[in-house]
C-alpha cells in the first residue's frame, strides 16, 4: 500500500487548508490512521489520529478546535481540515496508516512522503 499526501502549501495565518492522504489499497485494512508534522530542526510529532471506523479521534493539544482529521475507507483517503492555522503549524505534514498482523512483528506502519505547510504571519 502507498500513501500519498496533497494540499499542503502557503496560506497566511488564519488560513485554512485540507491535506488529504490517498491510499492505493484499502484504507479498511488500517486499524488507525495519523496525521503527523516535522517542523525545520524538530522531531516528528503526532498531530491528530483517528480509529478504523472513524468512530475515535485524537488530537495533540496545540490543534485542538482548530484541526479535524476523518477517513473515508469507501475512497481509500483520509484527510485533515487546518483552520486558524499559526506559523507554529509549519512543517511538513506525513499521513501514517497503521495494519494489524496476524504474526510478529504484528503491525506494520506505512507511510507518506509528505506534503509542506507553510503559515506566514
Amino acid at each position: 500500500v502507498q500513501l500519498v499526501e496533497s494540499g499542503g502549501g502557503l496560506v497566511q495565518a488564519g488560513g485554512s487548508l485540507r491535506l488529504s492522504c490517498a491510499a492505493s489499497g484499502s484504507t479498511a485494512n488500517f486499524a488507525a490512521m495519523g496525521w503527523y508534522r516535522q517542523a525545520p530542526g524538530k522531531q516528528r510529532e503526532l498531530v491528530a489520529v483517528i480509529s478504523g471506523g472513524g468512530g475515535t479521534t485524537n488530537y495533540t493539544d496545540s490543534v485542538k478546535g482548530r484541526f479535524t482529521i476523518s477517513r473515508d475507507n469507501a475512497k481509500n483517503t483520509m484527510y485533515l481540515q487546518m483552520n486558524s492555522l499559526k506559523p507554529e503549524d509549519t512543517g511538513v505534514y506525513y499521513c501514517k496508516g497503521r495494519e494489524l498482523l496476524s504474526v510478529y512483528p504484528y503491525e506494520y506502519n506505512y507511510w507518506g512522503q509528505g506534503t509542506q505547510v507553510t503559515v506566514s504571519s
